[in-house]
């Protein structure tokens, strides 16, 4: 096998193995707001156990990539989408935390009765997840457009968080017995913000890795 042939096939197992990342990643994702919606206590503690496998997956990538970095010698446009696999991991590594938190915070409402309708927070859920996804289907089809349009999307989980985090500090105004709850509602909210940054993110690696530009030097 010649070494273009053979970095390709261990480039496309990168690939194939982000996407498997990623799949456990949306479902972590889906079940940690599941398991808040309903109030699904074991439901959230398997989130943890995802958490771990996307850790895992996380150090078996960087391990393919280095060893490509290592053994292959690629030029220079084959280094960067070697980089952008490294930095895009990371990323998505932090997203599991970011669900396992959301998870774990989950766990912490006991059987007290929520102050409000969930309605905005699995609404953020939907659109994060599908940043993801698209974050990495646009790294492997190197679709530069889609790559540019993560930033637009994550306007729109801004907007919701901005919404969410406004109504619950008045209703903590209107009753302070509220707080705690509220506060943790909080927490998993901006949770989901930091998961579409971190989505964002990646769609600046995908650039990188297509035009040798990140969009932020």
């Amino acid at each position: 096998m010649s070494i273009r042939a053979r970095y390709e096939k261990e480039l496309k197992d990168v690939f194939n193995n982000l996407v498997l990342m990623c799949r456990h990643i949306e479902l972590a994702i889906e079940n940690c707001v599941k398991a808040l919606s309903e109030r699904n206590v074991e439901l959230a503690k398997e989130v943890y156990a995802e958490d771990k496998l996307i850790d895992k997956m996380e150090r078996d990538i960087e391990q393919s990539c280095l060893k490509i970095l290592m053994m292959e010698s690629p030029v220079a446009g084959d280094f960067r989408e070697v980089a952008a696999a490294l930095k895009m991991i990371t990323d998505l590594e932090r997203i599991g935390d970011q669900a396992r938190d959301i998870a774990e915070i989950t766990t912490q409402f006991g059987d007290e009765e929520y102050i409000g309708k969930l309605e905005h927070i699995p609404q953020m859920a939907v659109i994060v997840i599908q940043m993801v996804k698209d974050g990495v289907h646009a790294y492997i089809n190197r679709d530069l457009t889609l790559a540019r349009s993560l930033d637009k999307t994550d306007d729109k989980v801004d907007k919701l968080f901005n919404t969410v985090m406004a109504d619950l500090t008045a209703l903590i105004k209107k009753n302070p017995d509220s707080a705690e709850q509220a506060i943790m509602f909080m927490m998993i909210t901006k949770y989901l913000e930091r998961i579409g940054d971190h989505a964002v993110n990646i769609g600046e690696w995908v650039e990188y890795a297509i035009t040798g530009q990140h969009p932020k030097t």
